[in-house]
């Protein structure tokens, strides 16, 4: 990925991960796009980085997507990187009843949003050239939090697509890149200042040299071991990481 001379659109870009993103990649010299539903919001963001654009879009909305995405290629049709980060994160309990309508709002978001914008831009991303596309998944994709199930589910869904998604571009001059967030201290959960949470300036900075690096993944050293966690000893693994986290709530991106 080219991170001084592209074109971005990243959703969820109006707060916390996203706008650390964004942020950082604006002071690289990229025009960033930022995109989401709060339109208060998305002007802030805009009004503190002179050179940035915003655009509406609620990701969970099929139509919502496809416009905005003819939007953004009209207006800046040098596009050739998306970053889908926009997700919400909810409790439930994987022992009781889960709530439908939440349940289903977060696979809309985390899940088909990713898959649905993807699939709107796809075709004018492979005409341009060092074409990126990085999803936004979450440590929990590999070792999930028992509080948050859905959740966790939504984003082991989204690294299994990547892997495909990146297998199925290898040869078309597209890049496929997955960024796993641990604990950051955003509002994701409106569980700000937690000391085990990982500082947001903290996390983008990691997050950039892993990007710079150039791997398929940009993971963060706190958390790599997580991530090489499946194996045999998988579920011993998750009851030990869910036991060390039950006195109170964890936040992921």
């Amino acid at each position: 990925m080219n991170l001084s001379n592209s074109t971005i659109l990243i959703t969820g870009g109006a707060s916390g991960i996203g706008r650390g993103l964004a942020e950082a990649l604006h002071a690289r010299g990229n025009k960033v796009i930022v995109a989401g539903r709060r339109r208060a919001l998305l002007d802030e963001v805009v009004a503190a980085n002179p050179g940035m654009s915003a655009v509406e879009i609620d990701i969970a909305d099929p139509a919502s997507i496809k416009a905005a995405a003819a939007r953004v290629v009209a207006e800046h049709p040098k596009l050739n990187v998306l970053i889908n980060n926009a997700g919400i994160m909810k409790f439930d309990d994987a022992a009781g009843v889960i709530d439908d309508e939440v349940a289903l709002a977060q696979i809309a978001t985390n899940l088909l949003g990713p898959i649905r914008l993807t699939s709107a831009l796809i075709g004018h991303l492979r005409s341009q050239p060092d074409a990126t596309i990085i999803n936004n998944t979450s440590i929990l994709a590999f070792v999930p939090l028992a509080g948050t199930a859905v959740y966790s589910a939504t984003k082991a869904a989204l690294h299994s697509y990547t892997a495909s998604q990146r297998f199925l571009l290898r040869e078309a001059g597209v890049r496929v890149v997955e960024i796993a967030p641990p604990w950051v201290d955003t509002d994701l959960l409106e569980t700000r200042g937690d000391p085990r949470a990982m500082p947001l300036d903290v996390f983008i900075a990691q997050t950039m040299a892993a990007l710079d690096a150039g791997g398929d993944e940009a993971i963060v050293d706190a958390v790599k071991g997580m991530r090489a966690n499946p194996g045999p000893g998988e579920q011993a693994f998750i009851d030990g990481f869910n036991e060390s986290l039950r006195a109170s709530p964890v936040e992921t991106a």
